[in-house]
């Protein structure tokens, strides 16, 4: 492999620069919690929220083509994989800010196609790769960490709320088109990762979609079940909480107000969990963490159902991003350079099946227990139980290595 010779002060842009990719995937998987009810009342469903939840699920097919992202960064590079994910979240958060009302089913319809475009390059654990393969072993779980710092400072709690109170919801998407713009400027600095520049030089030539398939061994389908199993009751545990919190805390507070209050602590619960995982993943070990986060989300659920309050509220923030710094750092890590990204892109896929399967869960629930929230809460948290089952294969534990060792090893 060739060497790695990247510098301190790129390795800081490096993680600046992918920090902020994050900070925008983020972003727009969030600000969901504060625009649904605003959503839910232009589009005339405020009385029935469960139609929304099934349309999502209908239109959530399109998250599938979230594989072409993984696959065209393994064959045409990090960089350009990046150019692409940024594209693929801007142009339609953009174009969100030109439909008309969505009280008309077209427009509805209209945004729900949008929104679901942006949703397929969000949480795609591409923006941790280049880290990954440009970090030496024991610094690339601290780097891959400070990115993820990075990534869930509040920013949608803090100025997303307060921009769509003083322009209107769509603002909410709308502005990640601008900082698009400016993610632009950064990536023309960012240089090809030395590790993909060497696998690539090794191909006769770029890799296909059914080649990147077929270079998987036997041991990476078993992670790539792993990946995929964790990922995808993280998200469906994920769009359930993020979707109908908002609409949630709003039907029950005394003061509706105060969600915007409870959204805010909960995002800052996300920078303190990523710092606290980051040390736990550098010095206890991956396994440990996913451990604690998918417990610490389940009890996190059940007492949310339980008691209505909003400090299990802030748990299942704090832990769910727990389980997220997990899956942005083992699953950058597990995989041979050459498939990383197409590996992680079936991962990312299979994880998508949870964005047709939340809304439809939530209809159902909704449908069928209107005003019901304990059930709610508690199926939500019930998913989280599944992750732990990925124990009974033993996971190889990457902790300290270099990606050559854990691909010899694992």
């Amino acid at each position: 492999m060739a060497e790695i010779k990247r510098s301190g002060k790129y390795m800081f842009f490096l993680v600046l620069f992918m920090g902020l990719v994050g900070q925008m995937d983020v972003w727009l998987s969030l600000i969901e919690s504060y625009a649904a009810p605003f959503i839910l009342a232009e589009a005339g469903l405020a009385a029935t929220p469960w139609l929304f939840g099934f349309w999502q699920g209908v239109f959530g097919v399109v998250v599938f083509l979230v594989f072409f992202i993984g696959w065209f960064s393994d064959s045409f590079g990090r960089k350009y994989g990046i150019l692409a994910l940024v594209l693929v979240m801007g142009i339609p958060a953009g174009l969100i800010l030109i439909v008309p009302t969505i009280a008309t089913q077209l427009n509805f319809f209209l945004f729900i196609l949008l929104y679901s475009i942006v949703i397929m390059g969000t949480t795609s654990n591409l923006w941790e790769v280049p880290i990954t393969e440009e970090s030496p072993a024991k610094r690339r779980g601290l780097y891959n960490s400070i990115a993820f710092l990075i990534s869930v400072i509040p920013l949608y709690a803090l100025a997303g709320s307060a921009l769509m109170d003083l322009l209107g919801w769509r603002w909410g998407y709308g502005v990640m088109a601008i900082f698009a713009i400016v993610l632009f400027v950064f990536w023309f600095f960012m240089k090809e990762t030395t590790r993909w520049t060497d696998a690539h030089e090794k191909r006769e030539k770029r890799l296909g979609i059914i080649e990147a398939v077929r270079s998987l061994g036997r041991r990476d389908f078993l992670y790539v079940g792993i990946a995929s199993l964790v990922y995808l009751m993280w998200t469906i545990s994920f769009k359930l909480g993020t979707t109908w919190s908002g609409v949630f805390f709003t039907s029950v507070l005394p003061d509706p107000t105060q969600w915007r209050t409870i959204l805010t602590i909960g995002g800052l619960m996300l920078p303190i969990s990523a710092l606290i995982s980051g040390i736990l993943l550098e010095r206890v070990g991956r396994n440990f963490t996913l451990v604690l986060g998918t417990l610490g989300a389940l009890i996190s659920f059940v007492g949310l159902g339980l008691t209505f309050m909003p400090a299990f509220f802030w748990g299942v923030y704090f832990f769910m991003a727990m389980v997220l710094a997990w899956i942005y750092t083992y699953v950058t890590e597990i995989f041979p350079t050459k498939v990383r990204s197409s590996s992680i892109g079936l991962a990312v896929t299979a994880s998508r099946l949870g964005y047709i399967l939340a809304p439809l869960i939530a209809a159902a629930l909704l449908l069928t227990f209107p005003g019901n929230w304990l059930f709610f809460w508690v199926i939500a948290g019930l998913f989280m139980i599944f992750p732990l089952l990925s124990f009974l294969t033993k996971p190889y534990e990457t902790k300290g290595k270099e990606l050559e060792t854990i691909d010899e090893e694992k």
